[in-house]
């Protein structure tokens, strides 16, 4: 196997990460491989097995710089002063044929100085869940890590649970930085690494930005428009910590994510979220929240502090108006409408108003939209009715409606009944549904297996998700 490292992160002081190289386990199979991302890396495989030997970490190929990245983050609105890569190992970057550099990294690859006394390792199920919702995310034209490979370890991961298929599973990203990386040199006073990492992180993702305020500026820029996107598909993260911000704007960390079927705009998924600070309506919120923490270390580099935070202020002040104008616009597209106007937004929220009183579905109900069954979403179709009458009129001056919607709007989305059936039955030893998924998924606009589409029985319901760790 060829993989064409070009290494940057690696050559950063040795403060940044740990050297070290992933624990290898007794019996890899690689489970599933995507050929298409390989492909844009510039990945030349030979034997799959050899593969397996590789993403399962018992290979190191040439080239690679294997590292676990340091960090910090407020985890739920507390602040950890060190946490890093306890699961992760960084294997090394490539630069694609998209031109686009990216980081290949292991995760369940056993135990760093991160780990804080757990076992660095991964089981099964978490490892399918990041697989398939990270490459759905990205069909659905989110920014997100993807995920390059899988593979089972031929050892067992004791949980709550029990005794647990180990996997790993390999991610690919535009970088690791998070706002945490920030966080634990600014809270160690250490300017000149903060200072290092900065000119990195506008060397790497934003170029353009002539200084510490303007990185600011793009990485808000960056979160209120995946935000608003996440919102579009009706996606919960479920742990939004600092530590999974990234400051390249992609989704990063699937843990006890999940999507919505029933319409609540303070639905909360997350095993450990009680307080519902994670919530689908809260994530604009915690965005800017998290920004505010960026903001709060890149301040402490910058030689007229008044002045910084007077900047600093004024751009994260500014993100609830960029979250607003990015939301308008994706749920302007989600019902037919190309530039939104004064009303539109009011018009919007109370479809999302009845659909939450009724219970409606997120997704079928808006791919319904450009068909005659939408009111059949609703028990009270006297008030979506005379909702509708008033859209169709905001629609007359609009064209292309029908095809707006459904390029909006998709089909199929990873439901959490559905990933948690794979996952059963890969524990089982069949993949068959795990296959089935990813195929639908791949093109999640077009019409594909009904029965993908249909929201959860009573039984199938999951009514919480857990992070796996």
């Amino acid at each position: 196997m060829k993989i064409p490292f070009d290494n940057s992160y690696a050559a950063l002081p040795p403060a940044f990460y740990t050297r070290l190289n992933p624990t290898p386990v007794k019996d890899p199979k690689l489970m599933a491989w995507n050929a298409d991302l390989a492909a844009v890396l510039g990945i030349e495989t030979g034997d799959l097995a050899e593969a397996a030997q590789v993403f399962a970490g018992n290979t190191i190929p040439d080239g690679a710089a294997p590292l676990a990245q340091l960090y910090a983050g407020h985890q739920f609105g507390n602040f950890s002063p060190q946490l890093g890569d306890g699961r992760a190992i960084l294997l090394g970057e490539v630069v694609g044929a998209d031109g686009i550099r990216r980081d290949i990294q292991l995760k369940g690859s056993g135990p760093t100085p991160y780990s804080r006394m757990g076992d660095g390792r991964a089981w099964l199920g978490p490892v399918l869940r990041e697989y398939v919702v990270s490459e759905a995310m990205h069909a659905l034209r989110i920014p997100t890590t993807r995920a390059l490979a899988a593979v089972t370890t031929g050892e067992q991961i004791w949980r709550e649970q029990g005794a647990l298929p180990g996997a790993i599973v390999t991610r690919v990203a535009q970088s690791h930085l998070r706002v945490g990386t920030f966080q634990v040199f600014a809270h160690r006073g250490e300017t000149a690494h903060l200072k290092t990492l900065t000119s990195y992180a506008i060397q790497r993702h934003y170029p353009d930005a002539a200084g510490p305020m303007d990185l600011l500026r793009a990485v808000s820029i960056a979160q209120a428009e995946l935000v608003a996107k996440w919102l579009s598909v009706g996606f919960i993260h479920g742990v939004m910590n600092t530590d999974n911000s990234s400051i390249a704007g992609e989704t990063i960390d699937y843990g006890p994510c999940a999507f919505m079927d029933a319409f609540h705009n303070g639905r909360v998924f997350s095993s450990i979220d009680q307080q519902g600070r994670y919530a689908y309506g809260n994530q604009p919120n915690i965005a800017v929240w998290n920004m505010a923490q960026l903001a709060t270390s890149l301040i402490q580099q910058m030689d007229d502090k008044d002045a910084a935070v007077e900047e600093a202020t004024a751009i994260v002040h500014a993100m609830p108006d960029l979250l607003e104008t990015a939301w308008l616009a994706a749920f302007a597209n989600k019902i037919g409408i190309a530039t939104p106007q004064d009303g539109d937004l009011a018009l919007i929220q109370r479809l999302l108003g009845l659909m939450q009183e009724d219970g409606a579905d997120f997704t079928n109900t808006f791919r319904a939209l450009s068909t005659p069954r939408a009111r059949d979403h609703f028990t009270n179709r006297d008030a979506f009715d005379a909702w509708a009458t008033d859209w169709q009129a905001r629609l007359a001056s609009e064209t292309g409606t029908r095809a707006r919607m459904n390029a909006a709007n998709p089909v199929v989305i990873p439901r959490n009944h559905r990933i948690e059936q794979m996952i059963e039955a890969a524990v089982a030893g069949d993949i068959t549904p795990f296959e089935r998924l990813n195929t639908a998924l791949a093109t999640p606009f077009t019409e594909t297996d009904p029965d993908l589409h249909r929201v959860p029985t009573t039984d199938e319901i999951v009514p919480a998700t857990f992070c796996g760790t």
